[in-house]
């Protein structure tokens, strides 16, 4: 699917497997078993697809930047086709390449492909503006996982963004992630072409191996880690990136798919709000799209919905105020040790 030529609201950038599809890499078994599975196979994280669905109607231009190898691409673009998902690109990992030119720390690597490719990808937009009146820089929020590292290259991307970190200080971070010098010229001549400010304004990381989320707090409020995409559309109803109704059709896929009642879809909110990342604003206008639908048809998960509300207005008035700092200043140096300690392991 070809991106179109006028600018979107704004651009959701999403990984694949761990974020999108229940994956497991662990066994040499499990490598073969995800490459001969079938698109109608492949299994997709419960809410995800709703998620992008959402998304897409919400205006965004859905961008998907995965370290699945290339020769899977016929596979996944099926499996998105039977999800009834849009994407405007699709970028793969070059790992035949990777290994035919014995690239191999490339092969497992993922700061000198991601990064690189993010930079890329953001030069290549029609406009890296948001589209008239309007004459703010074009938001991104992004999407990644805790199996590899997705918010360590996510939040480097953001500051390369901003301008804080400068040409000499981003390759001398790619050089400690091991990264090959031309992957670190082309981050380099990438970062040069973009308008510099403050267009990354999330960054969402499934917990697919229930990492503690006190693990990301190095990275600010910037970064939500989230255990279901309950979760992540909450984040993002509050930042106006989807509306009510996106957020109610995600709820509604968790309880009448994947059998989360009420309470466990009430205390998905909870969870946020004792962690900083909600403000608990929109209730209300969750409440009346919500009887709007009621009003106006049947739908699957009604009842489950509407419990959720009532408990989440039962107690709003004591959830605490969005506590976590959106901005950090982040020693990438440090966290790139350790992720290479972590890496080795």
């Amino acid at each position: 699917m070809i991106a179109e030529t006028s600018p979107a609201p704004f651009i959701a950038r999403w990984d694949l497997d761990k974020t999108y599809l229940r994956t497991n890499f662990d066994t040499v078994r499990d490598l073969l078993r995800t490459a001969i599975e079938r698109p109608d196979q492949k299994r997709t994280v419960p809410g995800a697809a709703a998620l992008m669905r959402q998304l897409g109607d919400a205006g965004a231009d859905i961008h998907i930047l995965s370290g699945s190898p290339e020769q899977l691409r016929g596979r996944i673009i099926e499996k998105l086709r039977l999800d009834g998902v849009a994407y405007a690109s699709l970028t793969l990992k070059p790992n035949l390449s990777n290994l035919l030119r014995l690239r191999l720390r490339a092969v497992r690597g993922q700061l000198g492909y991601k990064l690189p490719a993010l930079l890329r990808r953001r030069c290549e937009l029609p406009t890296q503006r948001a589209p008239a009146p309007s004459d703010e820089l074009l938001a991104e929020v992004l999407f990644g996982d805790d199996a590899e590292a997705d918010a360590f290259v996510y939040s480097l991307y953001a500051d390369v963004g901003t301008g804080r970190i400068d040409g000499e200080q981003l390759a001398a971070i790619m050089r400690a992630g091991d990264c090959y010098d031309d992957d670190i010229r082309d981050a380099q001549r990438f970062a040069s072409y973009i308008v510099p400010g403050r267009f990354v304004r999330r960054i969402l990381i499934h917990l697919d191996r229930q990492s503690s989320p006190r693990a990301f707090e190095v990275y600010g409020g910037r970064v939500v880690p989230f255990y279901n995409y309950l979760q992540a559309a909450i984040a993002l109803y509050e930042d106006s990136f989807i509306p009510p109704r996106g957020l109610l059709a995600v709820a509604q896929e968790l309880a009448a798919r994947h059998h989360f009642d009420g309470d466990a879809l009430a205390q998905s909110y909870f969870d946020l709000a004792r962690r900083g990342h909600v403000r608990g604003t929109g209730l209300k206008t969750l409440r009346d799209d919500y009887d709007g639908w009621v009003r106006s048809e049947r739908f699957a998960a009604a009842s489950e919905i509407g419990e959720m509300l009532t408990l989440i207005e039962a107690q709003a008035a004591e959830l605490p105020p969005r506590s976590v700092p959106q901005d950090n200043h982040i020693d990438y140096l440090r966290v790139v040790h350790e992720h290479n300690q972590r890496r080795q392991r």
